[in-house]
């Protein structure tokens, strides 16, 4: 079993901080979601629909990958206790089986009084966005 991961508090975060998650995007990655959804859509798993679409080949949900900027908030920046707010989501590309898609999630600003936390978020797969966002997390402040 592993540890817990920790939480960062409130008065731990600064403007600019930043962490990065990196996953694979599968077939069963895209079968699954399609389960856990319901959102079966051919373009995300008939390979012969998607031949015939603008994109030639299957493409994975765009909030498969919206779902790693989750991950990243909740496992790694600001963590474990951190809770969603907000999220806007622009889908700038498809992504495809074998795709390695890098999350990053940004500190653009900090709400003291309300202990809220802005966060630019960025879905990249080699260097090109993918998905691009803004979210708005409650993030526990030290405990006194």
């Amino acid at each position: 079993m592993t540890s817990p991961a920790k939480g960062v508090f409130f008065e731990d975060l600064s403007v600019g901080q930043e962490a990065s998650l990196a996953n694979v995007v599968s077939e069963a990655d895209i079968n699954a979601f399609a389960e856990v959804s319901g959102d079966k859509n051919p373009v995300h798993l008939d390979a012969e629909y998607a031949g015939r679409t603008i994109f030639k080949e299957r493409i994975a949900h765009g909030m498969l990958s919206a779902g790693y900027i989750s991950a990243v908030f909740g496992m790694k920046l600001p963590g474990p206790g951190a809770i969603y707010i907000s999220q806007t989501l622009n889908f700038k590309a498809p992504v495809k089986i074998g795709d390695t898609v890098v999350t990053t999630v940004t500190v653009s600003e900090l709400i003291p009084e309300k202990k809220r936390a802005k966060f630019t978020c960025v879905c990249a797969v080699n260097d090109k966005p993918v998905v691009e966002g803004e979210a708005v997390l409650m993030v526990p402040k030290r405990p006194a």
